[in-house]
């Protein structure tokens, strides 16, 4: 929220202006979303500076060209007012910091204990070759992810969307390490174990063709809130979650594998929250009272592209549902489930899943 008087104001100089909670020691500038700002709000909201609130002397630093270290012209969406989003998770650094933590000492714990046990061992071996080739290959989708989040962030306009965005990223280049750590160290534990496997797999394996396509064609779109958008609305529910819930955490532990469901399981709470904060972001964008219809047409053909990708993706996995020897789950039911799944958060941003 800009200052409050109605004539422009010619000075940065204490007292020039009249802004939310200038009679307050808060010394708080912006309108919080409820009746008192968070902690969140207070340490996230106008940290990133913007010239048309607070920056009489316009961009403190820009490029050569004249253009400011930040610009709207980032994204093809447009709003009325970018400083309104707030992140549903309510994450800043220090939170982030402390829930990763958790997450890498029950990862840790849970690796720990299952090679204790001489768990690994008793894995049926066709699912051996399930985690060599095919969770070995997930983990490049999940940093190929986090590293096109990485560089969407900076180009965020406000420091709540980079907030989001970043800490998105975050969660993805973790579950990559964890996977990386975690197929190394029950390696040691099975006879002629490959490493190299999922690598080959992603750059030769057929089966990993869509999903490399849909990965890099994320990687190289231009728009940063396409990249979040395509993540987060499109390819998780149409791939991410189809493999990690719909295949590896359903058929793990009747192939005797008790480990690997709970190391994966953090991805989908850590999808949960980030679903949360880009439906909040687009539900915004879609429903802004001078650009709504425009934000709605762009969603519209970032779902053409991105759906055809994913729907590509998805079915060229299909394979890997009948490899295992016990096979507790169908492709085609975690297929259904995974599209119902992205009716219903189209139908919360009042969009439409293009028709295959």
């Amino acid at each position: 929220m800009t200052a409050t008087q109605t004539a422009p104001v010619k000075s940065g100089a204490a007292g020039s202006a009249v802004f939310a909670d200038s009679d307050s020691r808060k010394y708080r500038y912006f309108e919080p979303r409820g009746k008192r700002a968070t902690h969140y709000e207070d340490v996230t909201v106008d940290v990133q500076p913007d010239p048309e609130r607070y920056l009489l002397q316009d961009w403190i630093i820009s490029f050569p060209n004249g253009r400011g270290a930040y610009s709207k012209d980032n994204t093809a969406a447009l709003s009325s007012n970018w400083h309104l989003f707030r992140a549903p998770d309510q994450e800043w650094e220090r939170t982030h910091y402390q829930r990763q933590s958790k997450i890498e000492a029950m990862v840790q714990a849970v690796i720990a204990n299952g090679r204790k046990s001489g768990a690994p061992r008793h894995f049926d071996k066709a699912w051996v070759k399930v985690l060599q080739n095919h969770l070995g290959a997930w983990k490049h989708v999940e940093f190929g992810l986090g590293t096109s989040l990485m560089q969407a962030q900076r180009y965020g306009y406000t420091q709540m969307i980079n907030n989001a965005t970043l800490t998105n990223s975050s969660y993805k280049l973790r579950l990559a390490q964890d996977i990386t750590l975690y197929l190394a160290e029950i390696g040691m534990d099975i006879g002629n174990f490959d490493d190299e496997a999922g690598k080959r797999a992603w750059l030769e394996d057929g089966t990993w063709q869509g999903t490399r396509e849909a990965v890099e064609s994320i990687m190289g779109s231009p728009d940063y809130l396409e990249q979040y958008f395509a993540i987060n609305i499109v390819f998780e529910p149409l791939v991410g979650e189809l493999f990690r819930s719909g295949f590896l955490m359903q058929a793990a532990s009747p192939n005797g594998d008790f480990i690997t469901p709970p190391v994966i399981s953090a991805a989908e709470a850590d999808y949960e929250r980030n679903l949360a904060n880009a439906i909040d972001l687009f539900h915004l964008l879609a429903h802004d009272s001078e650009h709504g219809a425009h934000n709605k047409r762009l969603f519209q053909s970032w779902l053409h592209k991105h759906v055809a990708l994913a729907n590509k993706a998805s079915a060229g996995l299909q394979p890997i549902w009948s490899q295992p020897h016990s096979k507790p789950v169908q492709y085609s039911d975690a297929r259904t489930q995974s599209v119902e799944r992205i009716g219903k958060i189209l139908g919360e941003l009042g969009l439409e899943l293009p028709k295959e």
